[in-house]
Parts: structure tokens; sequence; C-alpha cells
């Protein structure tokens, strides 16, 4: 199984660009929606999590559904702190995985590993919530299926990385849902967005990590050392690849202006 992972896409009505008016990036998840069509072998699915547009607005909504329903592989969507629920609802009407009503939470099964959509939008603010409410179905899915290899995908990572700004932004009650995650060890994997970039830790009894975004890149900056802001990056794109009994994770940059070229002996 090929799990393609998607995330911080900040997408503005048509023809707007983000990030101070600098930064195309309809255009940019447009060039990873291509990336991801001619990709051999196809991945089974799409996780794209969270910050999906800019401002939650309605026609922000419809230019993200323009340029998603040219992906080929079914994407499985999840809110973060720049979404709106209700918008979100109602422009994937389709997407019947979605609940009607309350938070984005749901599984999808039917696959050699169990995948569990957590909704972190704690709506107004800047970082991450698993509340009580959020943590205890987390824990009654992961009881429903205890031999299943399981990966979790959410938006805010629970956990800090040294970066003080992202690491304020965190998610709250992070570490009451590490606490049901170590109760069930088939949780092979649990993947973040958020930071716009590549992290990776031993966390919980499972690996946690997170991917770049779609968007730009954030400026790596340790203990408060350096610029907090972001960085003309390509798109990119996580790789999960179940096999063998385990997950393997790839990152790779999506640049159609850098072809890949054969090794020569």
């Amino acid at each position: 199984m090929l799990i393609a992972h998607i995330t911080d896409l900040h997408l503005r009505t048509e023809g707007e660009m983000a990030f101070s008016g600098h930064v195309d990036t309809a255009a940019r998840l447009a060039q990873t929606v291509d990336f991801l069509n001619g990709f051999k072998p196809a991945p089974d699915l799409v996780l794209v999590t969270g910050d999906l547009v800019d401002f939650g607005k309605a026609e922000e909504y419809a230019n993200l559904r323009r340029v998603l329903d040219r992906l080929q592989a079914p994407a499985y969507l999840i809110p973060g702190n720049h979404d709106n629920r209700d918008n979100l609802r109602r422009a994937f009407p389709d997407h019947a995985y979605l609940p009607q009503s309350g938070f984005l939470h749901y599984v999808v099964e039917g696959h050699p590993v169990r995948l569990i959509g957590l909704d972190t939008l704690d709506q107004g603010k800047v970082g991450g919530l698993m509340c009580p409410e959020r943590i205890a179905w987390l824990d009654a899915r992961l009881a429903e299926a205890g031999d299943k290899p399981t990966l979790l995908f959410m938006h805010h990572p629970p956990y800090t990385t040294g970066m003080v700004r992202m690491d304020g932004y965190a998610c709250v009650g992070g570490d009451a849902m590490g606490e049901v995650v170590r109760r069930h060890p088939q949780v092979e994997r649990v993947v973040c967005g958020h930071l716009h970039r590549a992290t990776v830790r031993r966390w919980c009894g499972t690996v946690i990590s997170s991917s770049p975004a779609t968007a730009p890149e954030v400026a790596l900056n340790i203990h408060g050392q350096g610029i907090h802001g972001w960085v003309e990056t390509p798109p990119y794109v996580g790789f999960y690849l179940w096999q063998d009994g385990g997950i393997v994770s790839h990152l790779t940059a999506v640049d159609p202006g850098k072809p890949a070229h054969p090794f020569v002996y």
C-alpha cells in the first residue's frame, strides 16, 4: 500500500496570491497534483492534512475543489487552523467520509493499513486542540480494531520541535492523546502538517512525523535563533509505503523543471 501525504496548501480565491502576494499556492498545488497523477506506482490514496485554504472562505474552497478534482487518487481531507468546517463540508458534499456535523474525525477502512483522521481545529486559534471528547473518540476507534495496523493523520503536531514560535502553536492535549496512543500498539505511525517542515521523532510507543507543505517551507530556526518566516522551496509530497509489516517514509520535492536522470556506470 502506498499512501501519499500533502499538507498546508493555503489556497486563496482563484487568481489571488498568498504569502503577502508573493506565492501562487494554487499553481503549486496544481504542480503537485500533476506529479501525483504521473507517479508510478500510483498512490492508493492521498491524505491532505489541513490548512487547505487561507481564510476558510467558500470561494477559497471552490478554488481548492477546482484543483483537487484533477487528482486521480482518492483524497481524504482534514481541517487545520486556517480552515472552516462548514465551508469545507459544503465544498465537498460527495466526500461521504466527512461527518455532517461536529468534528471532522473519521476512519478509512478496506486497506492493509487502517487510517484515522483527526480534527485538531480550535476555531479562532492558531494552535490545535485534542480535547477530552476527541481523545475519547480516538480511544474508542482504536479499541475497535486492536490488531489492525493503523496510521493516524492530523494537522497540529502534539509534540515540540525546538522551533519556539511553531511550538507555541502546537496541539493542546497532545500529552493526553499520547497516553491513548501508548495503550494501542497497533498505531504504526502518526503524521502531521502545520510545521511546513519535515520532522520525525519517537513518540508514545510509535513514530510521529511531519511533512513539508505544498506552500513554501518555514525557515528552520532552533531555540528562537533565526528568522521566523518562509523560504522559497518547491512543493513537497510525503509517501508512506506499507511493506514487510512496517511503514517506510519518503519525502520528495515537486520540481517539474528538474527531471530525474539515470545513473550511468
